[in-house]
Formats: C-alpha cells, sequence, structure tokens
C-alpha cells in the first residue's frame, strides 16, 4: 500500500522524471536521504517499473495512429500467446491490449499515413491464420493523462508541494 509520501514522489515523478534527487526531495518536503531511500522502495516493489521518453509521434514519422480489434480463432492459449508475443514485437506496434468481449486484442499502432496502415492491416495481420476477424479505427486525437494518481488518493492537479 502506498502513503501520502509515496503518492507525492509518483506524482511529482510524473511530472517531470528527469528531476534530482534534490529536486524532488524539495518538491515533496522530504530530506534527500528520505526521498532517494523512498523512490529506491517504489522501484524495488515494482510500483515504478521504469522511466519513458514520451516521442511525439509525427516528429519520427509515424503521424498516423489506429486502433485495431482482432479476433482469433480458434480461441486457445496457444493461439492467443502466439499473437500476443508476435503482435507486440512488430515496430508498428504501440501497445497491446488482451481483451475480454467479441475481440481478443486490441493493438494500439502509429504509422507514417493511410497506406502504410491498409498494408499492414492487409498484409500482416490478415496473413495470420489465426486471425478471424479485424476492425480498424484511425485515431484522430490521442490524448493521454500523462499523471496516474494511485486510487484512494486525493487528486490534485498541480504538482505536490513541500509536505508538513
Amino acid at each position: 500500500m502506498l502513503d501520502e509520501l509515496d503518492e507525492a514522489l509518483l506524482l511529482a515523478l510524473q511530472h517531470d522524471a528527469r528531476q534530482t534527487n534534490r529536486d524532488l526531495a524539495a518538491a515533496t518536503g522530504v530530506s534527500p536521504s528520505t526521498s532517494l531511500e523512498r523512490v529506491r522502495g517504489l522501484r524495488e516493489r515494482g510500483v515504478i517499473k521504469g522511466y519513458l521518453v514520451d516521442v511525439d509521434l509525427p516528429s519520427i514519422g509515424r503521424g498516423v495512429q489506429a486502433l485495431i480489434a482482432v479476433r482469433i480463432r480458434p480461441p486457445s492459449r496457444r493461439h492467443i500467446e502466439a499473437f500476443r508475443q508476435w503482435v507486440s514485437r512488430l515496430p508498428e506496434t504501440i501497445g497491446v491490449f488482451v481483451v475480454s468481449g467479441s475481440e481478443d486484442f486490441l493493438i494500439h499502432v502509429a504509422v507514417p499515413d493511410n497506406n502504410s496502415l491498409y498494408s499492414f492491416v492487409i498484409d500482416r495481420l490478415t496473413e495470420r491464420p489465426e486471425v478471424a476477424d479485424v476492425r480498424t479505427s484511425v485515431v484522430y486525437e490521442h490524448i493521454r493523462n500523462p499523471r496516474i494518481t494511485p486510487a484512494g488518493a486525493n487528486p490534485s492537479s498541480a504538482p505536490p508541494g513541500p509536505r508538513a
């Protein structure tokens, strides 16, 4: 379980994961040694899984995004796992969701243009023998919440201030 300091550290790191430990400690109102120890503990417990670079997809030539719903048949563990491993390694793939309902997967892709999206769906996805159905939705705008507040925490939109 996370306490108030853990939550404040997480929010501050989500605001700027490159800040120094000294700045993180000042932002959360604790000593640098406390900040360092607590962040280390969050990493060891798997709460913090890593630090990522948020890339502007159009700037790297991947300006068209889509969500692709895929149904696998027959729906066996072997087919689901094989497809999941294959699709997650493709360079176009941004994210893979294994879902319930009428589809088995929801795949988030980013490609250079509509022709590339068409080729990805027709030449790669539908060529897989276990793929029974594909539905593609082009993403007009992708808005991602840069800060995830732990459940039950006070969801403040402002960066955490000094602690009393």
